[in-house]
């Protein structure tokens, strides 16, 4: 158990962390990852980009090109 410790305390960094997750139970397990992916995702503080109104008509007339196809 000391070397599986060793190995998680000196191999995490903030950008790449380990997630100790209990495997004996596979509803409490999947909630486990559930969790740990929700919380990286919100710490992502991802939004949708901004297009101002030039680049709107380009992408429409683009859509309706393809959407001919």
């Amino acid at each position: 158990m000391e070397a599986y410790e060793d190995l998680i305390r000196h191999t995490a960094t903030p950008g790449a962390p380990w997630h100790v997750i209990p495997a004996d139970n596979k509803w409490f397990t999947h909630i486990a990852v559930a969790e740990a992916i929700i919380d990286t995702l919100d710490d992502l503080d991802l939004s949708y980009p901004t297009v101002d109104a030039d680049k709107k008509k380009e992408l429409l007339a683009a859509r309706k090109l393809l959407e001919k196809k």
